[in-house]
């Protein structure tokens, strides 16, 4: 067997793992499911009515989708921030118990060992991400095979990204409790901040959104990269976009190389 093989096959082990570990935690199917459902009923289907503007007697949605069809996207990016993010707890876990110790003095490169890892998470992530496209009829949501293929591998390349973040964040935060209550903190805020649950008016200019917006507001939500994916999967799932398409997909792409590059310093370092 040539010395690539057995490294691929070394990659898929690591892999492996992470898929049956977290397909045998029920907690997280539970998650998976319910946390979308939530969303989308209790805050998608309450604020529906109040996400128009009414010009003349006659109702007009503030953009041209319900507020269902808009918070959709966002609720398939919530869900992945869930489960990548809240998968690094297996690096806690596993360098609490040894296992880490045991699998890094392996003849398999440390890069090759995190690259399991994260393939793991993001696969995983990418799951719980089609758990909710699942419910696309529910939010009135059509969607053709090509946008649905194109979605999942957007997903994917994201999941990927916060995965690599997660296990950066699990490398310097050493105890279960310290990353439970960092992760959440972050994740929250990150996803509030992202146009997820209001949109900024794609027509506005900066200028503009600032005499709308507090400035702050609209700081925040250009800062964060979380905005560039929720608005990538908008134009993918429902053809709506508040910013140029190809730029949600260079910042997602760019998550990718910086956390895991990022991450394998640290791991290398550990």
């Amino acid at each position: 067997m040539s010395e690539m093989a057995v490294l691929a096959r070394g990659v898929y082990g690591v892999w492996l793992r992470e898929i049956m570990r977290a397909t045998r935690d029920r907690g997280q199917l539970i998650g998976g499911v319910s946390r979308p459902l939530i969303w989308l009923l209790i805050l998608g289907v309450g604020l529906n009515p109040y996400f128009r503007g009414e010009v003349y007697g006659q109702v007009n949605y503030v953009i041209p989708f319900t507020y269902l069809q808009f918070l959709f996207p966002a609720v398939i990016v919530l869900n992945i921030m869930y489960t990548s993010i809240q998968f690094a707890v297996s690096v806690i876990w596993d360098r609490e118990f040894g296992f880490l110790r045991e699998v890094l003095v392996s003849p398999l490169p440390r890069s090759l060992i995190l690259l399991g890892k994260v393939l793991g998470g993001a696969t995983v992530a990418t799951m719980h991400g089609v758990l909710v496209l699942l419910l696309a009829r529910f939010a009135d949501v059509n969607m053709s095979v090509q946008q649905i293929v194109t979605a999942i591998g957007l997903m994917f390349v994201l999941s990927f990204g916060l995965t690599s973040f997660g296990i950066l964040l699990a490398a310097r935060v050493r105890s279960f409790e310290g990353f439970g209550v960092f992760s959440n903190t972050l994740i929250l805020p990150l996803y509030f901040t992202s146009s997820s649950v209001f949109p900024l008016d794609p027509s506005l200019s900066r200028t503009q959104a600032v005499m709308s917006y507090p400035e702050w507001l609209v700081f925040l939500v250009r800062a964060n990269p979380i905005t560039y994916a929720v608005d990538a999967l908008r134009g993918v799932l429902i053809n709506f976009n508040q910013l140029p398409p190809h730029i949600g997909l260079a910042v997602i792409a760019g998550m990718c190389v910086v956390f895991f590059v990022a991450a394998l310093v640290d791991f290398n370092r550990s």
